[in-house]
């Protein structure tokens, strides 16, 4: 293992996207790896970020800058 954040992805993209679709296209593949990114990236709270989503965790640190 080299870096943990980057394994758990991997994980999450091989289990939840590829292992699941069946790409009969590349235009296809691509079109689905890009759907399942904005979901994991807008829409899935994750744990290491305290339940929020990226976007979510990403605004809160623009606000928190702009505060300081």
């Amino acid at each position: 293992m080299q870096n943990g954040f980057v394994e758990s992805f991997n994980g999450s993209f091989r289990d939840e996207c590829l292992n699941e679709t069946l790409f009969s296209t590349l235009a296809e593949a691509r079109a689905q790896i890009i759907a399942w990114k904005e979901d994991y990236n807008t829409q899935r709270p994750h744990s290491s970020l305290g339940n929020m989503t990226p976007l979510e965790y990403a605004m809160k640190m623009v606000l928190e800058k702009q505060a300081a």
